[in-house]
């Protein structure tokens, strides 16, 4: 049984795994340990990776987007549902408004017309 479990292990270290096929732990981990290592040794540990210089630059632009990107925060739907709410309530006073306005002229027009309602004709 040990010998199965140590050849899965070989097998898994000999077959060189895709950059696309790292998880995004793994692309943290080799950006972070690039950054630490000189020019001199890049070359050395990018072969040793099973990389290449454009892979690690991908990695770090995938990173510095991530961090970026805006944080959808857990509220996110609280947030969305209080906007809604508030802009239903705008519509609510828009329309107020524009009735009371639409009032203010039929006063001002019937008053223009007939007079004051306490003056006597």
């Amino acid at each position: 049984m040990e010998d199965v479990a140590k050849t899965k292990v070989k097998a898994a270290k000999a077959a060189p795994r895709r950059p696309s096929d790292w998880s995004a732990e793994e692309k943290l981990r080799a950006v972070n340990e690039a950054s630490s290592i000189s020019e001199e040794d890049l070359g050395a540990w990018l072969r040793r990776e099973g990389l290449q210089e454009e892979d690690l630059a991908r990695f770090r632009a995938d990173a510095i987007a991530g961090l970026a990107a805006p944080r959808k925060a857990k509220s996110g739907g609280a947030e969305q549902k209080r906007i809604k709410e508030l802009e239903r309530e705008l519509k609510r006073k828009d329309a107020a408004l524009a009735e009371t306005a639409a009032l203010l002229v039929l006063r001002k027009k019937a008053v223009a017309l007939w007079g004051e309602e306490g003056e006597d004709t």
